[in-house]
């Protein structure tokens, strides 16, 4: 059913996220990933969608990028956009996250971005990013901020409240659950929320060291794209986490 969805809906991230059409990725995690994959030669790029950021890798680095992806309409287009791509070295394959078709120790660094909190197999997954890294190896980890991202979460217009406001509700942050999300009309898509510990949990059991983590401020470009989102300049929505394979 998930992966169905993404086949159906791949045309409204592609086309809303990618070159240049989305702030947070242009001016926020696209810059962020190029910086914290600096000096690593073989990269993979975990659910790449259109290849937007290993594309930026290859270019900014000279590295070479593998990007996998469940979903064959994003594998397409990420095909089509790197063959036209000047100084981009990146290649394309069809799979899930959770079997990931490279041996023991395959790669120097994993990116994987805003992709786990649609994966169900998040522990299968996870040791697979383990296995196919090298000792020593980096995963760069973008997920979108959980404490933010829980189901029920969203702006509320207080008109009760004297004068009134608007807030960002927090639904239950501690609660696992999956859902499938109208993110626009009639447009669909499976999402599955987990505290943080969650994920950490899962990334130290994997033989992971957390080496760092960030949250930052919501990029310019995204805060002025309504009023109200002034008021949330302050609260992170982009959680990036650095861990290093034992």
């Amino acid at each position: 059913m998930g992966d169905q969805l993404w086949e159906d809906n791949a045309d409204w991230w592609i086309e809303g996220f990618t070159e240049g059409a989305d702030p947070e990725y242009e001016e926020q995690i696209v810059p962020m990933a190029v910086s914290d994959l600096a000096g690593f030669r073989k990269i993979l790029d975990v659910g790449c969608g259109d290849g937007q950021i290993g594309r930026a890798l290859a270019r900014a680095h000279g590295c070479h990028v593998v990007g996998i992806d469940p979903t064959w309409n994003q594998i397409r287009v990420a095909k089509e956009r790197n063959d036209r791509e000047q100084g981009a070295s990146m290649s394309v394959a069809r799979a899930g996250a959770d079997r990931l078709p490279f041996g023991n120790g395959s790669f120097d660094a994993v990116v994987a971005c805003l992709v786990f909190e649609h994966i169900r197999e998040v522990d299968s997954a996870i040791d697979e990013v383990a296995r196919v890294l090298r000792p020593g190896g980096r995963f760069s980890f973008f997920l979108n901020h959980p404490l933010l991202q829980t189901p029920g979460s969203g702006w509320i217009d207080d008109q009760v409240l004297d004068p009134p406001e608007q807030y960002w509700r927090i639904g239950p942050y501690l609660i696992e659950e999956e859902s499938i999300e109208e993110v626009e009309k009639d447009v669909f898509i499976p999402f599955i929320h987990r505290p943080l510990s969650r994920y950490v949990g899962a990334l130290v059991h994997s033989g992971f060291v957390i080496t760092g983590l960030d949250e930052p401020a919501p990029p310019r470009g995204f805060l002025a794209r309504a009023f109200e989102y002034e008021a949330a300049a302050t609260i992170p929505r982009l959680l990036h986490i650095q861990a290093e394979k034992r």
